[in-house]
């Protein structure tokens, strides 16, 4: 089974509801020796890029947005146990997305590869005001804020972190990273709400985190000074 076979048989099934099929193609790729996370990035990954795409286009209807990104979690929270654990890096990341369905889902795989590729992972989700966040980044002292969203409505309140962390001096060693449709669909967002480092997929993500060139400072990775324009409103 090829990698683009598999996505285009799983999105038929997931956009159906279909859980039995779903459930069994997962377990034909892993015994074709498709490994775990491979599995994950290659297919699972695709498909709910696929999905959130259609959706936005208004070219897959509500109930079949609701079956396919339902089913695609459930997928993702079974395959994450057979994921391979490494060293730890003692690093902790604290994350957060925003209020939908699509970027739990999306958030989640990041959060469990990133768990199995060595860091101390905190995950809550959508729908946390800053102020929790705040005493939270406070209260644990993450290495890593990582923040995911997929639509223009969560950009206000992200900038805002970042720049109240900046200004108080909280954890001051502390990256902020980014991730979602939204930060890929507009060129530049980024850099402008201050992000230290962004990615487009969670190997892109894991692999910039990972490299220490990256982390400090890389001029193509890291702002150095943005000005004080108006978030845009990405589609």
């Amino acid at each position: 089974m090829n990698q683009e076979h598999l996505v285009e048989q799983l999105f038929a099934f997931l956009v159906s509801g279909d859980r039995p099929a779903s459930r069994q193609l997962v377990s034909e790729a892993l015994k074709d020796d498709f490994a775990p996370e491979a599995l994950t990035t290659d297919v699972f990954w695709p498909a709910a890029e696929m999905i959130n795409s259609l959706y936005r286009a208004d070219q897959l209807t509500n109930l079949a947005h609701h079956y396919s990104t339902r089913l695609l979690r459930n997928l993702v929270d079974d395959i994450q146990s057979c994921y391979t654990q490494l060293p730890r890096r003692n690093r902790r990341m604290l994350m957060f997305c925003g209020n939908h369905e699509a970027e739990e889902l999306e958030a989640q795989i990041v959060a469990d590869l990133a768990e199995a590729n060595g860091y101390e992972v905190f995950f809550a989700g959508g729908g946390i005001a800053n102020d929790e966040i705040l005493g939270e980044v406070g209260k644990i002292h993450p290495d890593i804020l990582l923040m995911f969203a997929s639509t223009g409505e969560d950009l206000p309140n992200i900038r805002q972190l970042i720049d109240t962390i900046k200004e108080i001096g909280a954890c001051p060693d502390l990256q902020f990273v980014v991730g979602g449709g939204v930060f890929s669909r507009a060129e530049g967002l980024p850099e402008e709400i201050g992000a230290d480092l962004w990615a487009n997929s969670p190997q892109e993500l894991l692999e910039k985190l990972i490299s220490d060139k990256d982390r400090r400072a890389a001029p193509d990775q890291r702002t150095v000074g943005r000005s004080r324009r108006n978030v845009r409103t990405a589609a």
